[in-house]
This record gives C-alpha cells, sequence and structure tokens, in this order.
C-alpha cells in the first residue's frame, strides 16, 4: 500500500510537472527507488514522438534560451538522442536540466554544459577532437555529428564498452573509443584541433597542452572539487592563452590507481 501511495504521488509529481522542491523528491526515488521509475516508464508508454518532443523542449528552454547561437551544435543537439545514453531508470529524465548518474560514480553532464563545451570549441566540419572523459558516450556522438573525426578516451573500462557498444549501434563510424588515462591524452592521433574534458584535474595537463595544434582550443574544467572553473584555453604561435568561463562542477580525472590528478 505505502509503495503504491508513493508511485501515485510521484506520477502527480510528474503529470503536473511542479517545479522546483518536488523535483528534489524526484531525484531521491531516482536513487533510492529506481525500479519506480521502470515501472512509471513502462505505464507511460514512453515513445519516440515523446522523447523527440521532449530533445526540442530541451534544446529550445535551456540551450538556446541561455545564449547558444552555434547552428551546428544546436543541430546535434537536436539529433542525438540523449536518452539512448542515460540507464533505463534514468530515461524520462534524459532531456532533464541536470546531469544524471550513469554508474561508477560518474555522471552525463547537463544538457546546457554539453552545448556550451562544445559551442567554446568553436568546431568546423573538417577538425579533428580529442575528447577525455567518454562516459556514457553522448559528448562523443554530439562531436561527432558536428568534425570529421573524434578520438575518445575513458578510464573506466565498463563505460568505455558501453559507450563503445551505444555509439556503433547509433551508426556512427567516424570515432575511437579507448581505455587509458585520459591526462596523457592520445599522442598516436595528434595534434587536436580541439580538446574537450570532461572530467576535472587539480592542474592543466601538460600532455594535452602539447597535443593541441597551432589554431587548436581546449576546453576543460580545473580545481578541485568544490573550487572549479571551465578554462578555454587557445595556441596561437605556439603560445597559450587563458580563458575562464564559468564555475561548474565535474567528476574529478583520475589516475589509472583511482588517485585523482
Amino acid at each position: 500500500m505505502l509503495k503504491t501511495k508513493i508511485l501515485c504521488l510521484f506520477y502527480q509529481i510528474l503529470r503536473y510537472k511542479i517545479p522546483q522542491t518536488p523535483w528534489l523528491f524526484v531525484i531521491f526515488l531516482a536513487f533510492f527507488h529506481p525500479g519506480y521509475l521502470m515501472n512509471l516508464a513502462n505505464a507511460q508508454g514512453l515513445s519516440e514522438k515523446w522523447f523527440s518532443e521532449q530533445r526540442r523542449r530541451m534544446v529550445s528552454n535551456q540551450i538556446i534560451a541561455r545564449g547558444v547561437t552555434d547552428s551546428l551544435v544546436i543541430k546535434a543537439m537536436l539529433k542525438v538522442e540523449r536518452h539512448k545514453f542515460v540507464p533505463a531508470n534514468y530515461r524520462y529524465f534524459a532531456y532533464a536540466d541536470h546531469p544524471l548518474p550513469i554508474g561508477y560514480n560518474q555522471t552525463i553532464s547537463q544538457p546546457y554544459i554539453v552545448a556550451l563545451m562544445t559551442e567554446l570549441l568553436q568546431l568546423k566540419k573538417s577538425d579533428r577532437v580529442l575528447e577525455i572523459g567518454t562516459g556514457s558516450g553522448y559528448q562523443a556522438a554530439i562531436l561527432a555529428e558536428i568534425c570529421q573525426a573524434v578520438y575518445s578516451i575513458e578510464i573506466i573500462p565498463e563505460l568505455a564498452r558501453q559507450a563503445e557498444k551505444t555509439l556503433k549501434e547509433l551508426g556512427y563510424q567516424n570515432l575511437k573509443v579507448k581505455v587509458g588515462d585520459g591526462y596523457k591524452g592520445w599522442q598516436e592521433f595528434a595534434p587536436f584541433d580541439g580538446i574537450i574534458v570532461t572530467c576535472a584535474p587539480t592542474r592543466m595537463p601538460e600532455p594535452l597542452q602539447q597535443q593541441l595544434a597551432e589554431g587548436g582550443r581546449m576546453v576543460i574544467p580545473v580545481g578541485e572539487t568544490h573550487n572549479q572553473e571551465l578554462i578555454v584555453l587557445t595556441k596561437k604561435k605556439g603560445k597559450l592563452s587563458r580563458t575562464a568561463v564559468i564555475p561548474v562542477r565535474f567528476v574529478p580525472m583520475l589516475r589509472e590507481d583511482g588517485r585523482i590528478y
């Protein structure tokens, strides 16, 4: 009976989309009672049409409304099916305005942050991009929609395998995923026109700076867990200029032994 009452309350929250405080309750349920979300999703019969509408609203209300204007980024965000990269327990919230857990103490970033970081790279269709922190594979898919080639490194083998599987199932052929230490980059395919880092080291990785091509841009969160900034590095005539964008909070960049960089 108690479970039924909780599920009914949860349904009312979703049905009327009451803002602010109730969403904390929704997130609480997502973490501690994920089975309810599965049942609700099945009961609601969520269709691809429904997800498509949520994706359209996400781009309109969260991304364009916050100032993202790059047409290539907007097109990619409209096309890539974010719910395909989210665990089934959280699929209802795939297009919500916050990060979601993907397992192994990792998250899929808030949609706006994905769009902002991609726009900051100022990508062209001919560009080759290195991504550090494959995670779910969602950011890699956004990049693959825009540029010629994507090289993505993930330190957690299980996440790398799952992301690669999802990306292959969705038909992406212009990207490579490998398990490895992202701090060291991917020298084999360097230099890169763009480097995007989706985990935060406490200091700027020297190997990534070296692997950035002349004229290239790196977008990276840097700092301790509660004091991080999103930084854009631009290389001109061999020198790097640094611009701070906004305060952020990302999962830490890990070494292969589990320690934080």
